[in-house]
């Protein structure tokens, strides 16, 4: 690991923002809203089956329980309650948002190079989501929020140091190619 120059954390910085404000928007919106008013969100991905429920709620908790009605299956009993609110994702893509946002802040002042070591981590962070996620669909087990949080936890997390070691990539790679244009 090394420190990051002055600019580079700027950059990570910004990227992080986005993270922050959703993975806020969702533990908000159900304090937000009245005690009581969002119990049983239970559908599908990609489709707005919750629609009727979400239209009514005021703008920015629309916005964010409509993301979670088109990206997350919002299963109520997988699912977290806040202010007897069920929050807009359920336990493991809320998990994996915190961790995502986690693991770019984390980044902000140090850089990691992608290396095997670093390749065997991903690889081996993938592993107990899959195999928690086979075991709920093949109907082995149900596994509990706290498994979903840890899970989806471990996963955004790395992601999010993905996130930043592709820009650190993408940048150096920029650099590169205007340091060539100023040399020719």
């Amino acid at each position: 690991m090394e420190k990051r120059e002055k600019f580079s954390k700027l950059v990570i910085f910004v990227v992080f923002i986005p993270f922050l404000i959703f993975i806020l928007l969702q533990f908000l919106a159900p304090i937000a809203l009245p005690n009581g008013s969002v119990k049983d969100l239970t559908g599908l991905t990609i489709i707005s089956d919750s629609k009727d429920i979400i239209n009514q709620m005021p703008q920015p908790w629309n916005f964010i329980y409509s993301a979670g009605d088109r990206l997350c299956h919002q299963k109520s009993e997988r699912s977290f309650f806040l202010n007897d609110n069920q929050m807009p994702f359920c336990a493991r893509c809320t998990a994996i948002f915190l961790g995502l946002a986690i693991g770019v802040a984390s980044m902000i002042f140090y850089k990691i190079k992608l290396d095997f070591k670093f390749l065997i981590l991903i690889i081996i962070s993938f592993i107990p989501i899959g195999i928690d996620g086979v075991g709920q669909h093949l109907e082995m087990w149900e596994s509990a929020n706290i498994t979903r949080l840890i899970t989806g936890l471990l996963i955004g997390i790395v992601t999010g140091l993905v996130i930043t070691i592709i820009i650190d990539e993408l940048s150096e790679i920029f650099i590169a190619k205007k340091n060539r244009k100023l040399i020719n």
